[in-house]
């Protein structure tokens, strides 16, 4: 886990390693620091910071592009801070022009992220598995992705192309895009948002040998929930579980709060939840506690 003593950047070639390996990475979602390192504990690789979660944690909101650049970097210099795996962050459109996704880049970069993922939505955005969504030329998202690439000072940091195209101009337009992403200079395609197992698997045939390829499994979206064999059967190389960890926290809080409304205290949901000595263990005490012994007095 994030060490105090230690943070940086050293873990993008680890993360292109993992990606030319035979079988796809997973990247559970996290929407802050803590949900990080119960990701990393879980013993997953990758941690994905998620913008749909970045948004409720920080806002109480949904994600439509409510966020700026710069709160999202900041959320994402924390889960940096917080874990020693690779972190692949969700950068929404870059936050305007290709002039403003050198800084976006560059900035993530700095936060110590291994990659981070552009989409090719107008702003506001929305969420890929929302509907109402609208995107920008083609021509323009190609100028972006080439702005990316030129922006990063590490070239094994990450530049994924999302297109949302699908579901405003259809399939093929979205796969005409990636293309058009992928020769512009994406290390990886992401197809958001396809609707049947059928367009998932012209996505992969289309886009074999392009560029590796991103699976949005979001939990709930609009997407088929495929198991992983097949998945990786298709050829997908990263595949995000962008929410889940959002959904199983709120579900969690929403329980002992019923608990607390119904009984006057929580007592009967304790259970159920990490015991404070466990808690406390998890979030990194003990690490302070020989740091104490090191520097303290």
């Amino acid at each position: 886990m994030g060490d105090l003593l230690r943070s940086g950047p050293g873990t993008r070639a680890r993360l292109r390693e993992l990606l030319a390996g035979p079988a796809p990475v997973v990247a559970p979602g996290a929407y802050d620091a803590l949900s990080a390192r119960l990701v990393e504990q879980a013993g997953f690789g990758v941690v994905y910071m998620t913008g749909f979660g970045t948004t409720a944690s920080l806002l109480g909101r949904p994600d439509v592009g409510l966020l700026g650049g710069a709160e999202m970097v900041d959320n994402a210099r924390r889960i940096v801070a917080a874990v020693d795996v690779p972190v692949i962050a969700d950068a929404d459109t870059g936050y305007g022009n290709a002039i403003n996704v050198l800084r976006t880049v560059q900035s993530y970069e700095q936060a110590g992220v291994a990659g981070v993922h552009l989409e090719d939505q107008v702003m506001p955005k929305k969420c890929g598995h929302m509907s109402g969504k609208a995107v920008i030329g083609a021509d323009e998202m190609t100028g972006k992705i080439r702005a990316a690439v030129a922006a990063r000072q590490d070239p094994d940091f990450l530049v994924i192309a999302r297109t949302d195209a699908a579901a405003v101009e259809g399939l093929d337009a979205a796969l005409d895009r990636a293309r058009a992403y992928a020769d512009a200079g994406a290390d990886l395609l992401f197809v958001e948002a396809p609707t049947s197992e059928d367009d998932i698997a012209r996505v992969a045939r289309e886009l074999a040998g392009v560029a590796p390829l991103v699976f949005n499994w979001a939990e709930g979206g609009r997407t088929p929930p495929l198991p992983l064999d097949r998945i990786a059967e298709l050829g997908f190389s990263l595949v995000l579980f962008p929410i889940g960890t959002l959904l199983a926290a709120t579900a969690g809080i929403r329980s002992l709060l019923a608990t607390l409304g119904a009984d006057g205290t929580p007592a009967a949901a304790l259970p159920g939840v990490p015991s404070f000595d466990e808690f406390t263990d998890l979030i990194g005490l003990p690490e302070i506690r020989s740091l104490e012994e090191r520097f303290g007095s």
